[in-house]
């Protein structure tokens, strides 16, 4: 696919905060055994950038509200409401660690993550809410809507036709409502 070591290291970090620790980490020791095996066969692969320091101010919480403004497109203001009224921590995990701590990495642009995020979404299934607003957000950071389908296409041949067709679902609400 084009990219580096690092790029793809950065891309199994990412999936914990949607899939979890184990599943990233088992990536991540997979990916390992792969490098063994093509620096035995003597390929040398590209190891790419390193993340650059990620800077102290403003805080992490308003950093993290600031990468999720720009996804979004919507400022963040008012009281919380569903979830981060329920159990306002998340919130602020939600914020301070995946908007800051892991989107602030600049190994991985924001569109490359949000298309690693709707490909695990749509992998575990039964996260329409969380699909729609990564899918809106993959529009608002520079993809376009044939990619997406393009997208689709990839959820048919990897992962089958039932996620595909719950995903293409999806994207067409999304897209309707954009109209």
């Amino acid at each position: 696919a084009g990219l580096t070591v690092n790029q793809i290291k950065e891309v199994l970090v990412h999936l914990y905060a949607y899939c979890g620790f184990p599943r990233s980490i088992r990536g991540l020791q997979t990916f390992m055994e792969v490098l063994d095996e093509r620096k035995a066969k003597g390929i040398n692969d590209e190891m790419g950038a390193e993340a650059s320091p990620i800077q102290d101010e403003p805080n992490k919480y308003e950093r993290g509200k600031e990468n999720l403004e720009k996804l979004t497109g919507v400022i963040q203001t008012g009281p919380q409401t569903g979830y981060a009224a329920f159990a306002p921590v998340i919130e602020i995990f939600l914020k301070e660690h995946l908007f800051a701590d892991i989107f602030d990495r600049d190994v991985l642009t924001f569109a490359e993550r949000e298309l690693v995020t709707i490909a695990v979404i749509s992998s575990i299934g039964s996260a329409d809410p969380m699909l729609r607003s990564h899918l809106n957000i993959c529009l608002n950071v520079g993809l376009t809507p044939e990619q997406l389908q393009q997208f689709i296409g990839i959820i048919k041949s990897t992962l089958g036709k039932k996620e595909a067709k719950a995903a293409q679902e999806v994207l067409d609400e999304v897209l309707e409502n954009r109209d």
